[in-house]
């Protein structure tokens, strides 16, 4: 990297800023060791780091808070955005509708479906353009435009917290460390933008594997669900039958207040990690909400098993987990599931005790002839959101 130095000019014309402006910073001492880098040509790493004072000049940042920030390696980012490189925006909306096929208003859509900024669509890039024939070619395929929206929202919603702990934990784990360790600013840039160019080509492989691997899994559960589940064909389009599940930890807010929040949140990984490697076949974790994981499977029976199985296996837990179980047609909408009988099971969870798992009567009804578990009937209850009161059950083992 030594050898790549640029001249004061070329920095400040990547950096949009002055001649003279870059040459006050450096006096002021807010690029790292500016005298001595810029006696023989910036570094990439200064020019970086002087992108990174601009912007934040722009955003209204003063000099002593740059300067502070910059001294305790917090603005070490700069080299990682190279691997990043803006693109040349030569592409309006109107380009891409002409070129691809697409209505303008279509191409709106699925671009907002996808997570993306509106003001974008004035400029777009050629990676841009490129996405969008894709897009085109699977439409043209005869893929449903209502499931490829769908899917569109699936894809930004996944891809973008995945990017985002990509990042955050690149800073937890690798530009933490190196700013306790005391590394120069500029050293530590170089440093995390080496093991960025190291890990980035990684990244697509490794997700394209994972997303094959449940692709796989998916498919043949599909098969397996369309010959033992009930598809309620007269309704609307993506309505089935499952069973759905709601665990969380009783008394966890009391938890956080006394272990304080890193425990806590340990516990809470722990606990969905748990959920996620017991659950029986055919049955997978939806998302987490805090402390609370969905559930959803085909099989009521099998999911009340896992569940007094799971609430008994850390019955000595504080925070205890506790589960609420319901059945019945669901909507399937964007990766996720809704209905009443969704609704129904996360007020469920919510009458439960620690180490309890409560069902509905539509589940009893799968479950009332297994030996081995026990059903304590506990009547009507009022639930919140409904106005009729709901029969439930407390299902134990039977030992």
């Amino acid at each position: 990297m030594d050898d790549e130095r640029l001249s004061t000019s070329q920095v400040a014309a990547r950096a949009g800023v002055t001649i003279a402006t870059l040459k006050r910073w450096v006096e002021k001492g807010i690029i790292p060791d500016g005298k001595n880098v810029t006696a023989a040509g910036w570094t990439p790493a200064a020019a970086a780091h002087a992108r990174v004072v601009a912007r934040l000049r722009d955003r209204g940042h003063s000099l002593d808070e740059i300067k502070a920030a910059a001294e305790q390696g917090r603005l070490a980012y700069g080299l990682l955005e190279d691997l990043f490189p803006p693109r040349e925006r030569a592409y309006s909306a109107a380009d891409a509708a002409e070129e691809t096929g697409l209505e303008p208003e279509l191409i709106r859509r699925i671009w907002l479906s996808m997570g993306f900024s509106r003001q974008e669509l004035r400029g777009l890039t050629e990676e841009d353009m490129q996405a969008l024939r894709w897009v085109s070619s699977v439409l043209d395929a005869g893929f449903p435009l209502v499931a490829f929206l769908q899917l569109a929202r699936v894809y930004g919603q996944a891809l973008s917290h995945i990017a985002d702990a990509e990042t955050r934990l690149f800073h937890i784990y690798v530009h933490e460390p190196l700013m306790r360790e005391g590394v120069p600013s500029l050293e530590m840039a170089e440093e995390m933008a080496d093991l960025g160019r190291d890990l980035l080509p990684l990244a697509s492989p490794i997700m394209d594997y994972i997303h094959q691997r449940y692709l796989a899994y998916f498919s043949s559960q599909d098969v397996v669900g369309h010959m033992e589940a009930d598809v309620d064909s007269d309704s609307t389009y993506g309505r089935i039958r499952a069973a759905i599940a709601f665990a969380d930890l009783a008394g966890y807010t009391r938890y956080v207040e006394e272990e304080g929040e890193e425990e806590a949140l340990s516990y809470v990984e722990r606990f969905i990690d748990a959920v996620g490697d017991t659950l029986p076949n055919g049955a997978r974790v939806v998302k987490t909400i805090g402390d609370e994981v969905m559930v959803v499977g085909q099989d009521a029976a099998a999911l009340v098993d896992w569940a007094v199985g799971f609430a008994r296996l850390y019955a000595d837990e504080r925070p205890a987990p506790r589960i609420g179980v319901s059945a019945g047609p669901v909507l399937y909408r964007d990766g996720d599931y809704y209905g009443r009988e969704v609704n129904l099971a996360s007020r469920v969870v919510a009458r439960a005790r620690g180490g309890e798992v409560l069902v509905t009567d539509k589940v009893l009804e799968e479950v009332r002839d297994r030996s081995h578990l026990e059903v304590d009937n506990i009547g009507q209850v009022k639930l919140k959101g409904f106005t009729e009161p709901r029969s439930l059950c407390r299902v134990s083992p039977a030992d």
